[in-house]
């Protein structure tokens, strides 16, 4: 598919037709039934357009996996959401190594910062800042290892600056990237699209055309990951 740029990935959360789903009794994820409506950025601040070299840049880093991959999984999620880091901690080695660095699938990580997370907009824009030098994954990683360090700080970007240094971003570059909100747009973009697609909880995978929501134990995952596969090579 080349570039994937954030419109293409909304277009592939909207042809999944997700429905829209809350947390539940039965439910192992963090969003209720009308946070998605709140997801909004801080007010009275700027934004820039998505399609800067700079935001294609962090776009395409937020992707992982071989071009020719057969399936796309695409993960909607928030950097402070205690649910989506049980997801990382629990599944998120295994179904790199077993799908992604094998070729299998093609994986790609949407912002979906809740309202209910007071830090989840700067994690968000921390790490698409550094996704933009090409950092994105580690940043990722490093957010979900430290999300105690900064969920609930007063002024979290003390503690986000300093994972992204530990990360080896360019200071100067992150600094203006943070301050000037320069992925906000991008992030917001996520949001919309999630929203319009019917998304209301974190974490929620698209895998094909299906959907997991929640953290789902791994070999629940495995098992629609092999299922849509043999979907996509039964075609």
């Amino acid at each position: 598919m080349g570039l994937v740029r954030v419109t293409a990935l909304a277009t592939l959360i909207v042809a999944c037709a997700v429905a829209g789903c809350g947390s539940s009794a039965g439910d192992r994820s963090s969003a209720s039934a009308s946070v998605a409506a709140a997801a909004q950025p801080p007010a009275a601040e700027p934004a820039t357009k998505t399609d800067s070299a700079l935001n294609r840049a962090a776009d395409h880093a937020r992707v992982q996996g071989d071009a020719n991959a057969p399936l796309w999984v695409v993960e909607i999620s928030d950097f402070q959401c205690p649910f989506c880091r049980a997801w990382h901690d629990e599944s998120y080695a295994a179904i790199k190594s077993q799908y992604i660095d094998t070729g299998k699938i093609r994986f790609a990580y949407i912002n979906y910062p809740l309202s209910i997370h007071k830090n989840a907009w700067p994690a968000a824009e921390a790490a698409m800042c550094a996704a933009a030098q090409g950092k994105f994954w580690p940043m990722h990683d490093a957010l979900f290892a430290l999300q105690s360090r900064w969920e609930n700080a007063a002024n979290p970007q003390p503690a986000l600056d300093s994972i992204a240094a530990s990360v080896g971003v360019s200071h100067d570059a992150y600094t203006t990237c943070v301050t000037q909100h320069e992925m906000r747009a991008l992030i917001q973009a996520d949001v919309d699209r999630a929203n319009e697609s019917g998304v209301s909880a974190t974490p929620t995978f698209i895998i094909g055309t299906a959907k997991i929501t929640g953290d789902q134990p791994l070999d629940q995952f495995r098992a629609v990951v092999d299922a849509q596969l043999a979907k996509v090579k039964a075609q």
